[in-house]
């Protein structure tokens, strides 16, 4: 049997039954394995979008957000862990901290372009209205950069989700202990733990573009869903040449540039 259908059978045989050599099942794993990508993900979201926000809002230091976060894409998350191991020992603690350098500079600098980006007149019209400046940041600029705040941290979660495997190496904990031992669970296992991690990733995407759609503004939906009903009935007017347009009775010159049409005319005319 090939290994891609054996790793289906793993995961149906091991899901609620623990693993060879192991107190927990895949079911266990995987609770584990979100328990762990959360902690990095509420550790990333409590630094990047605070400050992300303080930067937006003074429109200053654009610099920091921009040059921290190619760093921290361009740093390797495994690179991470071997600086750490020192410190911070073989541990759960080593692969969080790995993973929120990962997370927090996509959602810092996506919270500073939604927060910068906010029109100025929407932003002076507040103050107008005599709002203080945390009151322009926090009921004025957040609920309006929120979807594009969210969508930074839809792509973090992914990252974290799928990277959160090297726990497995590390003693963390999670999917990675499976695909990590491939001498214990064979090939097949994992595949079938690889499976269960794209579903992982997956469904992360799902919740949290459920999540931005549901904070976008109303306001901000409304046009999309009216040019979508809308555009079939001016496409379909464009389409007809033939259609008479409003106000024109019969005999009217639908098509003036006609040549038939004109010629028509001139004879008429030479006749008189």
């Amino acid at each position: 049997m090939n290994d891609f259908v054996r790793a289906f059978h793993f995961v149906g045989d091991y899901w609620s039954h623990h693993l060879l050599g192991s107190n927990h099942s895949l079911a266990d794993l995987t609770v584990q394995h979100l328990v762990l990508s959360l902690k990095a993900m509420v550790i990333a979201v409590v630094i990047g979008v605070p400050l992300g926000m303080l930067l937006g809002h003074i429109h200053r230091f654009s610099f920091i957000a921009i040059n921290v976060s190619n760093l921290g894409r361009a740093l390797p998350s495994l690179g991470i862990i071997a600086i750490l191991l020192p410190y911070t020992g073989i541990s759960e603690t080593t692969v969080i901290i790995a993973l929120v350098v990962l997370a927090a500079p996509p959602i810092l600098t996506n919270t500073y372009v939604a927060i910068e980006q906010v029109e100025v007149g929407t932003v002076d019209a507040a103050r107008g209205l005599g709002m203080r400046p945390w009151e322009v940041l926090v009921k004025v600029e957040l609920p309006l950069a929120l979807p594009l705040i969210f969508a930074g941290i839809r792509t973090s979660t992914v990252f974290v989700v799928a990277t959160a495997t090297l726990s497995g190496f590390f003693g963390g904990g999670g999917l990675g202990d499976v695909i990590a031992n491939p001498a214990s669970f064979g090939t097949y296992g994992v595949i079938g733990a690889s499976y269960v991690l794209i579903v992982l990733a997956i469904l992360s995407q799902i919740v949290f573009l459920t999540i931005e759609y549901a904070v976008t503004p109303r306001a901000l939906r409304r046009p999309l869903r009216w040019a979508i009903r809308r555009a079939p009935r001016a496409r379909n007017v464009e389409a007809d040449p033939t259609r008479t347009h409003p106000g024109s009775g019969a005999g009217a010159d639908d098509h003036p540039d006609d040549p038939n049409r004109q010629l028509q005319l001139e004879q008429g005319s030479k006749i008189e």
